[in-house]
């Protein structure tokens, strides 16, 4: 049986070798000029393969689709993908936060051992795969063409695994929702997903200033999400763990309300407490030497002005009502929000192919025989963390399993 697979990503890859072991005869295109191009780049060059957690607490870290994905995890969770990476002697680690990387560091290590998992497979580098459509064979069985720089190819089935549209420069360019599109699909609205954020505040003096420890919350179309962790400043907005979590969020809300905790560990009351203590301390001080001691102090004078306090003011002649403004301030900073980063800046894409048209249990199109879709062009998207490859890596085992069985490795 022939196979094409559009796309030399991870969920491609990962198909690609367990249907070759099983027999099949695999063509993998892609429009790159080699293999696993935007995996080159993930956990900047070291590729956070997975995240080692039990399949509950996975799909508490899925923003959209987990209900669709559910069958797949359960078939192939991250604990396989570490099993399944040793066996081709990839060593691996575990670091913070349950995040696996291979031992060495190196996201080229990781494809390596993709590519040795694909022996046998035929692949065909830049290729411009403009079409898809089905055709009837002489023995009246539905197959399907896939025209590649102007050739055309016949396949028994087609994979679709192209990822989504984010990073275009790695070869993510939306091709497989258009082709998705001429086969009649719904495509979800495309948005970025884990990128930064816009401010309409002045930011500038800020750019490069990093906030450990802090929670960052957003109010949005009668919803809200925090999270805790590390941001940092960039020339226009903010960007770092919390603030590419929380985008995925936010990418679809009419209006959206930031609101930073600087002191996440402290009540309100606790805080007016330590500030008592302070300013007694230091009553002929400048009030700006107590936000010193409350935060970086490149963060004073933007602080200040949100909290409507004069940062040369001296301590002593700090109103009650100042400085409950202080302590409600460091814990409800608002940061005006503008919009998210373009697409290109969102490491995955949110939205793509309508799940309600993909069986769950094969990663079949429920309206074209034979074809099929896996990885991030589906509308499946997940939290930072190793979680987003883990569901290329999910997808692509269970669409084989719907051909081949069980697999082991």
């Amino acid at each position: 049986m022939k196979v094409a697979i559009i796309g030399a990503g991870a969920s491609g890859l990962m198909l690609g070798g367990l249907l070759v072991k099983k027999g099949f005869d695999v063509t993998i295109f892609d429009h790159n000029e080699k293999a696993g191009k935007k995996l080159f780049i993930t956990g900047k060059g070291r590729c956070n393969i997975t995240n080692l957690c039990d399949e509950t607490e996975f799909l508490k870290n899925v923003v959209r689709g987990g209900k669709f994905l559910t069958s797949a995890l359960y078939s192939f969770n991250s604990y396989d993908t570490v099993e399944f990476f040793n066996n081709l002697h990839l060593k691996t680690k575990l670091e913070r936060g349950n995040r696996v990387f291979p031992e060495s560091d190196k996201s080229s290590d990781v494809i390596k051992a993709l590519l040795k998992h694909c022996d046998g497979v035929n692949f065909l580098y830049n290729q411009n795969v403009t079409d898809v459509k089905v055709v009837e064979s002489v023995e009246n069985e539905q197959k399907l063409m896939v025209t590649a720089n102007g050739k055309e190819h016949v396949f028994d089935k087609v994979v679709i695994a192209t990822g989504g549209a984010s990073y275009k420069t790695t070869g993510s360019d939306g091709s497989g929702y258009k082709i998705a599109k001429s086969l009649g699909h719904t495509v979800e609205e495309i948005k970025p997903a884990l990128c930064p954020i816009k401010l309409n505040d002045d930011v500038s003096s800020l750019m490069g200033l990093s906030l450990k420890n802090v929670t960052l919350k957003a109010k949005f179309d009668n919803k809200s999400k925090e999270f805790f962790g590390e941001m940092m400043f960039t020339g226009d907005g903010i960007t770092g763990p919390i603030v590419l979590s929380l985008s995925s969020y936010i990418n679809r809300a009419k209006s959206v309300e930031l609101i930073l905790d600087l002191k996440p560990a402290l009540t309100l009351e606790q805080l007016d407490a330590r500030l008592l203590r302070d300013f007694e301390a230091n009553k002929n001080k400048n009030i700006s030497y107590i936000f010193k001691g409350l935060m970086p102090s490149s963060l004073v004078p933007f602080f200040a002005k949100k909290c409507g306090v004069d940062e040369s003011k001296k301590v002593h002649d700090i109103l009650k009502e100042e400085r409950r403004k202080i302590s409600e301030t460091l814990k409800n900073l608002p940061l005006s929000f503008k919009s998210l980063y373009p697409l290109d800046a969102g490491i995955i894409t949110s939205g793509g192919v309508a799940l309600d048209e993909i069986n769950p249990k094969t990663f079949e199109s429920k309206f074209v025989e034979n074809l099929y879709f896996i990885g991030e062009v589906l509308d499946i998207d997940a939290l930072t963390g190793g979680f987003n490859l883990q569901i290329a890596f999910s997808t692509a085992y269970k669409c084989g399993e719907s051909w081949c069985g069980h697999q082991t490795f």
